[in-house]
């Protein structure tokens, strides 16, 4: 089913103006969640605000919002001067710079999302995307919308455009507040580590190899609850601390070894038993049919 976009807008480079599609890439229903409820009659509860001055209930309509500016102390802001602070909304992309791709730090990214070309902008787009992707480069712009400001990277991929929204550098933390240990590492220890790094590589990345298991072990349990069947609960997983480096990667290294030596012989055999089986359905069949 091809994907709905989302809404539209207009990506400009100097004078150049091209009309886009804008649609989502991620599925975030694909998520599950879960609702509060009241344990004694299963019904569903909903959220209400108190008043931590006189502890009543407090209705949307007597709500505003307040910025804390001093512990405990806070100004306040009407609908109408909340209104007023939104930036307004332009449906521009506006590419500000190029960049190399690889000089934008991915903690930067936010949401990502797929840009097309509208009707009419089919040529102007497909050249843009073309040269960005000969030159290597990403296109860094700015647009608005929803009362917000935004800023985005864009890139080529395939024949389209993805446009990652960033976090803008004040929200991202730098990595020297994170204290971290320069120790140094041995020649050994960074050969056997190079060793099993080796073992596992793969040319690119996957993500359908990956599947979400806690998804579909969630899912499991629902049918078996809405089933009305008995759910098991997991033993908690024991944790180790490990106590040598270099003999943690040369465990690590042998049982990478094990696990590939094992895999054909079962592979082997699941393909003999398919292959047994199949024999002897079509015996039976044959012997059905006389």
């Amino acid at each position: 089913m091809p994907a709905r976009s989302i809404s539209s807008a207009t990506l400009s480079f100097g004078l150049v103006t091209v009309p886009v599609r804008v649609y989502a890439a991620v599925q975030p229903s694909a998520r599950l969640s879960f609702h509060l409820l009241h344990a004694k009659d299963g019904a569903r509860l909903k959220q209400q605000y108190i008043c931590t001055e006189d502890g009543k209930v407090v209705s949307r309509d007597e709500m505003v919002k307040g910025y804390e500016y001093e512990k405990g102390r806070y100004v306040s802001f009407t609908k109408e001067e909340m209104k007023a602070l939104e930036q307004k909304a332009t449906h521009g992309i506006e590419i500000a710079e190029f960049v190399p791709l690889d000089t934008v730090d991915p903690v930067y990214f936010e949401s990502t999302y797929y840009l097309a070309a509208d009707k009419g902008g089919e040529k102007p787009f497909a050249l843009l995307r073309a040269a960005m992707a000969d030159a290597g480069q990403a296109g860094v712009a700015t647009y608005s919308a929803r009362g917000k400001s935004y800023l985005v990277v864009l890139r080529p991929v395939d024949e389209r455009l993805v446009m990652h929204q960033l976090y803008h550098a004040e929200e991202v933390r730098s990595p020297d507040e994170v204290p971290v240990d320069t120790r140094a590492v041995s020649p050994a220890e960074m050969k056997l580590a190079r060793q099993l790094m080796d073992q596992i590589s793969s040319a690119r990345f996957d993500p359908s190899k990956y599947e979400d298991e806690v998804r579909r072990r969630t899912l499991e349990v629902i049918e078996r609850k809405v089933a009305g069947k008995p759910i098991e609960t997991a033993p908690a997983a024991r944790t180790g601390k490990v106590v040598d480096l270099m003999e943690a990667l040369k465990a690590s290294l042998a049982r990478k070894g094990d696990t590939t030596q094992r895999r054909a012989p079962q592979r082997t055999a699941a393909r003999t038993s398919t292959a047994t089986r199949r024999r002897e359905s079509g015996r039976r069949r044959s012997k059905g049919a006389s």
